[in-house]
């Protein structure tokens, strides 16, 4: 009797070079099998790596009870993913529970008696805005660099307002209801000279487009898995540049902010000589498992080759619109936009209504439609979109 040929396996997370970039990851991403979703602006599509990576977290805590010490590997091994994707060093990132922490903890260890200016933007998320803003009870003058009528903000307005009295300029690299990308390497160059530092929140670009510390010359950086880093809400990272670190003295702080956590020393504050100064109290540990697994799965994705598909999508979603003589918010050069796309309408909440109904998943802000494509989108979901505006075109501007 002849031996029967063995099966061939095909392994579902296989990575074949040659197929489009949607067709080789859309199957980990079960969402797509009722919706077109396209809306990774306001949440990364949930993967099953991610969601496997929620169940090993149970699946640890149940047979360990108290891993502790495997959760602060655990730590470790999210700070220098994070770092990898940036082009910074794992002791220049501090691991926090949002964005909103790591800033907040710069801004506790800054001191404004010798420079008082911030610069923000009008395109900062509510979040920077309001912790800046606080800071003027300890003696911070915050100024905001305003919007043109192109929907820029030019590097003139910057100028304008950066001067010897400035300490920080505080800037977003997308904003997240238009879809503008800032001009940051001019931006930095500008602050640099005049003795400034500069702050990066890219919470809306990470994941998106390659991001890299050392070619945009910034000083510190905020950052958040949620969007397209595909993690999930709860884990956030901070960079600071490693010359910096112990010239910024947090006051809001914690027990994984000490030097040596476990010391447990209540009668000392003596914060770690790395960046890990800018964490806090116990570490968001299931949110990390999430984030290592979407990381690693985007570092698999490829980041590049996502920012080159998704730029193809925006010129076939951008000739519908012109079509369909829709308000397009966000700049048409693609050096001046994130992964985000928004469109003026009428009655947004309407128009977002009416695209759900339709099994279509998008968000707004500001009266705009946002659209925001990423790896895991095909042409055909543009097409889709695009299909459903044309019977909703009373809702656009």
């Amino acid at each position: 009797m002849s031996e029967r040929p063995a099966e061939t396996v095909i392994d579902p997370y296989e990575v074949d070079d040659a197929r489009p970039l949607p067709d080789r990851i859309r199957h980990r991403f079960p969402i797509f099998e009722q919706r077109v979703y396209i809306n990774s602006c306001s949440q990364g599509a949930l993967s099953n790596a991610v969601r496997a990576s929620y169940q090993q977290y149970l699946a640890d805590w149940d047979e360990h009870g108290a891993p502790w010490e495997y959760w602060v590997e655990r730590q470790e091994a999210a700070r220098a993913a994070f770092a990898g994707l940036i082009n910074a060093d794992a002791d220049e990132v501090a691991v926090t529970t949002s964005l909103s922490a790591g800033v907040s903890a710069l801004a506790s260890g800054l001191r404004f008696a010798r420079r008082s200016k911030v610069v923000l933007t009008d395109w900062e998320f509510p979040t920077i805005g309001q912790i800046w803003h606080a800071q003027e009870a300890r003696g911070a003058r915050v100024v905001h660099a305003h919007e043109a009528d192109d929907g820029t903000i030019p590097l003139d307005h910057f100028e304008r307002l950066i001067d010897e009295d400035t300490l920080l300029v505080s800037i977003t690299h997308v904003c997240y209801r238009n879809g503008a990308m800032s001009d940051v390497r001019n931006i930095v160059d500008l602050a640099h000279e005049r003795g400034a530092y500069v702050l990066l929140d890219v919470y809306q670009s990470i994941g998106s487009l390659p991001v890299d510390v050392k070619e945009l010359g910034v000083d510190f950086l905020g950052a958040g898995v949620l969007k397209y880093l595909l993690g999930s809400a709860g884990l956030g990272f901070f960079y600071c540049r490693r010359e910096l670190v112990e010239k910024v003295w947090p006051t809001a702080t914690g027990w994984f902010a000490d030097q040596n956590i476990f010391e447990m020393d209540h009668t000392d504050y003596s914060p770690a000589t790395t960046a890990s100064r800018f964490q806090s109290g116990t570490p968001p540990i299931p949110a990390i498992y999430a984030g290592i697994a979407g990381m690693e799965l985007m570092k698999e994705i490829g980041i590049a080759e996502t920012r080159q598909h998704v730029l193809e999508l925006h010129g076939r979603l951008i000739d519908g619109l012109d079509e369909l003589k829709a308000t397009l918010v966000t700049p048409r050069a693609p050096e001046r936009r994130g992964a985000l796309m928004c469109v003026k309408s009428t009655d947004v909440p309407a128009l977002v209504a009416a695209l759900e109904r339709e099994g279509i998943v998008t968000s707004e802000r500001d009266s705009n439609l946002r659209l925001s494509p990423h790896a895991y989108n095909t042409a055909e979901d543009v097409d889709t979109v695009l299909a459903a505006l044309r019977r909703q075109r009373r809702l656009l501007a």
